[in-house]
């Protein structure tokens, strides 16, 4: 019998407070055991029954969402996933609920588009999962997931038949993470110098919130971070994150590299897809490369970092210690991808002298 992980849903829209329930109550895995219209009625809900993770929209009456979300982390841990529109102040807002402890961010389902629908139940329902399973959760879901068929990185890039030497010696940092990413991404490139080589970023998040994400790493950065535009070269003291809703690939044009931005299928469950980034880079950039997978649940970039390994990049892994879900790193760690594995604070430092020495 499956242990259900319990939602809680609280949301001011009786019409997405339907239409979530029905999208959560269609997993197995997940349990909706109330629905309300804003934290007060949250409040009484949580008193009759406390749930493993609770969906939270940021804007709604009486109180808005992040006063909730600090009430709750300061007071009665839970994990929180961050339901929220894309208007420019949800997204503002949403990286500040990221801050203050919000395991993930995610957008509202579109009630009138089915693809988009159907896109909408994986993201949320695996989101919930990795909240469930997140360091914040005050129960262990020991229950293995069920996997629903998936999307390789071959639906965007085909895998290369072999990696030959480039001349450049341009070096290139590419990241990928999920659930938690933010604040170990945040981590990592406050800790890179100004002469660092150029980095590009896959963090799963919704489309709109990591233009939010980007600025704010711009401004507590000494480098120069920005959302990715197709086409934008890769520089050094530079990184570029990819934008929601889209793959990112970096390429190479001579000797300098660039990135490519498209749509496609969701590959891994995501879109962007770490294991599109790191497979490109493998492709392109090769023993040029640094790769590195960060806190995140499934198993998105495992792959793709043993390609790169297997190209001859350095490869790392963030320690279970230091992740906020262990799922992406060890995965990788299984499939032998990664040549260290180290804590999220030994990172940044680690790459710079590997770069360095190089």
């Amino acid at each position: 019998m499956i242990n259900k992980i319990k939602v809680l849903i609280v949301d001011d829209s009786a019409l997405v407070r339907q239409t979530l329930k029905e999208i959560i109550s269609s997993d197995p895995e997940l349990e909706v055991i109330g629905t309300a219209a804003d934290p007060y009625f949250a409040a009484r809900k949580m008193s009759e029954e406390t749930p493993d993770v609770i969906t939270l929209d940021i804007e709604m009456p009486r109180m808005d969402g992040l006063t909730f979300l600090r009430k709750i982390m300061s007071q009665h841990p839970i994990p929180v996933v961050i339901i929220s529109s894309l208007t420019s102040r949800a997204t503002e807002v949403g990286i500040k609920a990221l801050e203050y402890g919000a395991v993930d961010l995610i957008t509202k389902p579109q009630l009138n588009t089915k693809e988009f629908l159907e896109e909408s139940k994986i993201v949320i329902c695996d989101a919930i999962k990795a909240a469930a399973r997140s360091r914040i959760a005050r129960r262990k879901i020991v229950t293995p997931p069920i996997v629903e068929p998936k999307h390789s990185a071959d639906v965007i890039l085909s895998k290369s038949a072999n990696h030959k030497p480039f001349t450049t010696t341009d070096k290139v940092i590419a990241i990928g993470a999920s659930t938690g990413g933010t604040e170990a991404i945040a981590k990592f490139l406050k800790d890179m110098p100004v002469d660092c080589p150029g980095i590009v970023i896959v963090q799963h998040m919704p489309e709109k919130f990591t233009t939010s994400f980007a600025n704010r790493l711009n401004d507590i950065c000494n480098i120069t971070v920005k959302e990715a535009k197709n086409g934008d070269p890769v520089l050094p003291g530079h990184a570029l994150i990819a934008p929601g809703n889209y793959h990112m690939l970096l390429k190479r044009s001579g000797a300098k590299y660039y990135v490519e931005v498209i749509q496609g299928p969701l590959v891994n469950r995501h879109r962007p897809s770490v294991d599109v980034l790191f497979r490109s880079t493998a492709r392109f950039a090769a023993q040029n490369a640094i790769g590195v997978i960060m806190t995140g649940m499934g198993d998105d970039g495992a792959r793709g970092l043993l390609e790169m390994k297997e190209s001859g990049a350095y490869t790392i892994a963030q320690d279970e210690s230091s992740c906020v879900v262990y799922g992406m790193p060890r995965e990788a760690v299984k499939l032998n991808a990664a040549i260290t594995v180290l804590p999220l604070s030994n990172i940044a430092e680690h790459v710079i002298k590997r770069y360095r020495a190089i």
